[in-house]
């Protein structure tokens, strides 16, 4: 399954996923990611699925949710890797065009130097980049780059981006606790998000289980610290999301089985969260110790809290 959902967000409202990278194909290996470690790093870009297989399964989604009179609010590029890796990118946000529904692009930024990735998000509706960092070597420690990235670089082709990209830019910054949560670090990311002026910063915390244990998130005052220096020296708005938020609206067919693999595959989702969705949607509960005793999804602990997440050796689901 490549498209996914749709999936509740506050950023993005209901939100249809196309997962067009496969599990973990990055430029980066961030200690934080929900997605776990990267499996394979790379910055040269490839072509993964052939876009008509994914304009047919949007096709299929759109369908599927108009018989439910449901109305969805973006296609949004957020997969199991970085989605600008992805060759036919800029082909796949043609396509999906015509169908009358917005595009976003979630990426981490780091090959927007590159002429091809600018090109392909610059159509796109709404795109987010990420800045952990305003110094390499707190970059390197908060998103263990592809060792031939050079953070300047990267900072330049953002930079570039948004002076000319027409649609909305925000920027996303992860926090977390003993990396870049400190006065200096922050106040960095403040010049460059001054310069970049994105419509919005929204300042993340880990809130599913990281990819290395270690990770903790930044804390409620750092994360106040953080508003205060970012609204005082770029005076750009600044939101935070801390993963506390209720998720309620993941859409659910007949599927149950493909739908869980696809939601689990991008966005772990939280014991409680899910008993509410079987709940309401009248599901078998079966269904999930099912997949778990298959080996399709696993379950994770984080903070105190039991998570679902897809095996990233379980396949895409067919």
């Amino acid at each position: 399954m490549i498209v996914y959902g749709p999936v509740p967000s506050r950023r993005l409202g209901r939100s249809i996923g196309i997962n067009n990278i496969p599990p973990k194909v990055c430029s980066y290996s961030c200690p934080y990611c929900q997605l776990g470690r990267t499996n394979t790093m790379q910055i040269k870009r490839v072509a993964f699925h052939n876009p008509e297989d994914i304009l047919k399964e949007a096709e299929a989604k759109l369908e599927q949710l108009a018989a439910e009179n449901i109305v969805a609010d973006y296609f949004s590029f957020v997969p199991d890797g970085e989605p600008t890796l992805d060759i036919n990118l800029g082909t796949e946000i043609r396509m999906l065009k015509p169908m009358g529904v917005k595009i976003a692009v979630i990426s981490n930024a780091s090959l927007l130097w590159m002429e091809d990735v600018m090109e392909d998000l610059m159509q796109a509706d709404w795109v987010s980049v990420s800045i952990d960092a305003a110094d390499e070597k707190t970059w390197k420690r908060i998103n263990r780059p592809h060792g031939l990235l050079k953070h300047r670089e990267v900072l330049d082709g953002i930079a570039r981006f948004a002076k000319d990209y027409k649609g909305v830019l925000v920027s996303e910054t992860m926090l977390v606790d003993g990396i870049n949560d400190n006065i200096g670090t922050i106040g960095g990311i403040a010049e460059i998000l001054g310069e970049i002026k994105p419509a919005k910063a929204y300042l993340l915390v880990p809130a599913r289980p990281p990819a290395e244990n270690w990770v903790k998130r930044a804390s409620r005052e750092s994360l106040s610290m953080a508003v205060g220096i970012i609204r005082g020296k770029s005076g750009i708005s600044v939101e935070c999301i801390t993963g506390d938020e209720e998720e309620e609206g993941f859409f659910f067919s007949e599927d149950i089985a493909n739908d869980l693999m696809g939601i689990t595959s991008v966005h772990p989702v939280r014991e409680s969260v899910m008993n509410r969705l079987i709940e309401k949607r009248n599901i078998d509960g079966s269904i999930i110790t099912e997949l778990v005793n298959q080996g399709k999804i696993s379950e994770l602990y984080y903070e105190g809290r039991k998570y679902y997440r897809k095996n990233t050796n379980a396949g895409q689901g067919k």
